[in-house]
């Protein structure tokens, strides 16, 4: 298993580990300071393994942090209704 990959599995380990417990901002903050470690992961990611594994990393990095992932589909769509 290459590092990206190892690396990818540390990040939702720890975006599952931290949303089990309640925070004053609902883990807003938490969630913009993993998606910032997040995306240069993943784009190393693609880089070793390929856009195949990528993109399942990022459906799997979606499931964890799906609040972020609605509410940009909920801006999308107001921006194009």
């Amino acid at each position: 298993m290459s590092t990206s990959l190892i690396l990818a599995l540390v990040w939702l380990f720890v975006a599952n580990l931290r949303a089990m417990f309640p925070s004053k901002d609902h883990l807003w903050t938490f969630a913009y300071v993993m998606i910032a470690i997040g995306v240069p992961i993943l784009i190393w990611v693609a880089i070793q393994n390929g856009l195949v594994i990528a993109g399942i990393v990022l459906v799997m990095a979606a499931w964890v942090m799906r609040w972020p992932v609605i509410y940009l589909g909920r801006w999308i769509k107001r921006q194009f209704s």
